[in-house]
């Protein structure tokens, strides 16, 4: 399927450049696109050196908030592609301006909406890594708080017997209360290093309605969907929506929208890579009812391509899950997606991967890095062949089987779907 515009595509298989649209869509991430840039500026020139290929960053030159141009010359042929971060991390800024108080009442709602609602111990039956992932920032915060309290506990104490009676008692406890206060306050600022307060706050974005996505964010999805219905409408050999983390989940259902909304009949090749994927720790919500919904149905369209990778090495995800049909929604017409593995144990030289294995949010984005052990077979995972080389992402994984590690059962006690 093609755009017939006057300014159609050129075949790659009759040496023309292959054209695509690229739409990247963040996890829950506050930081400017820029980083997303110079990520794949930096990965992007180390993967091509391996490859031997050619990849060259270009400024932007299609309409959109932030974004960037590739020409490379990958497998012996041109390519170009126009990428853009479909950007939310302003919702992301907005929703993590809870003071210190509220983040403590915001850990309590949290852990009740996966604890109450038995969520937690389902997901539980399917990968351990995202579950201690989630589990560290209620226990981050509750340490830093029982420090906060025991110090400003001594200094009460202490003060009150150095200076006993009212004095001691009612300015023991202000100095002990200023002092965990301090501590407290200490422990935000530094939290680049403890990652306590953005977990928790992240976690905290999907439970605090129970699964349904925030109105703010149904308006961003649905500007989302309207850019990338206008790329169906270019002069591309594929359009690609690469959803990361949980940028999967919204992607997801952008779209099932899409595709309800109806596609131009001549159109690019539409395409959807899921990255580091943790659609469960929102589809085992009670009200998470849009999001199986979209996931039944999008998992049985024949309009697009859905390939999942993920990495066993990442204790972020839920490594090769297959996210509808863990969520008890597969339909007996499933085609989608199709589950693979990064395997970083694989594709990264043992010395990388023993100086990458603990630096556990790194390996998150390891999906959108150079890998330097890739052994070559032309279905190997490699981002920046997907996003700048001259195959759809079907062909690029043709003949690939699955993962025979890939997850299927259904441990979701909540199926209903919007």
């Amino acid at each position: 399927m093609r755009d017939m515009q006057d300014d159609q595509p050129n075949d790659p298989k009759d040496g023309g450049t292959f054209r695509r649209r690229v739409f990247y869509i963040p996890g829950y991430d506050p930081i400017h696109p820029r980083r997303y840039r110079e990520l794949y500026r930096k990965e992007g020139a180390a993967q091509a050196t391996l490859s031997g290929n050619t990849l060259e960053l270009k400024p932007k030159r299609v309409r959109g908030p932030y974004g960037w141009q590739v020409r490379a010359t990958v497998e012996g042929q041109p390519v170009e592609a126009d990428i853009e971060v479909l950007v939310w991390s302003d919702i992301v800024r907005h929703s993590m301006r809870n003071s210190i108080p509220a983040t403590y009442v915001q850990l309590v709602r949290t852990a009740w909406a996966y604890i109450g609602s038995g969520a937690l111990f389902r997901l539980m039956r399917l990968r351990k890594g995202p579950i201690i992932a989630a589990l560290y920032p209620i226990v981050a915060l509750l340490l830093q708080l029982v420090l906060a309290l025991a110090v400003g506990g001594a200094l009460w104490w202490i003060t009150r017997s150095v200076l006993p009676g009212w004095p001691g008692r009612i300015g023991g406890f202000a100095l002990g209360l200023a002092v965990a206060g301090l501590i407290l306050r200490w422990f935000k600022r530094k939290d680049g290093k403890f990652y306590a307060y953005y977990l928790m706050h992240d976690y905290a974005f999907s439970a605090q309605s129970k699964g349904a996505n925030p109105p703010e964010l149904e308006a961003r999805m649905t500007a989302f969907r309207h850019t990338i219905a206008e790329a169906l409408t270019g002069p591309y050999d594929e359009v690609l929506v690469v959803g990361h983390s949980s940028g999967a989940h919204l992607a997801v259902s952008i779209l099932a929208d899409l595709i309800r909304e109806g596609m131009p009949e001549q159109r690019p090749v539409l395409s959807f890579l899921s990255l580091g994927q943790v659609v469960p720790m929102v589809s085992y919500l009670p009200e998470a009812k849009r999001l199986r919904g979209d996931l039944a149905f999008l998992s049985t369209r024949p309009e697009l391509t859905w390939i999942d990778v993920t990495a066993p090495g990442d204790g972020c995800a839920f490594a090769l899950c297959d996210p509808v049909a863990v969520s008890g929604v597969a339909p007996e017409e499933q085609i989608w997606p199709r589950i693979y593995s990064a395997a970083f144990t694989q594709t990264l030289k043992p010395e990388t991967w023993a100086a990458l294995k603990r630096r556990y949010f790194r390996l998150h984005f390891q999906y959108l890095c150079a890998f330097d052990n890739l052994p070559g077979a032309p279905w190997d995972y490699d981002y920046f062949r997907v996003t700048a080389g001259p195959l759809t992402l079907a062909d690029r994984f043709a003949g690939r089987p699955e993962s025979k590690s890939r997850i299927d059962r259904a441990a979701n006690r909540f199926t209903t779907v919007a």
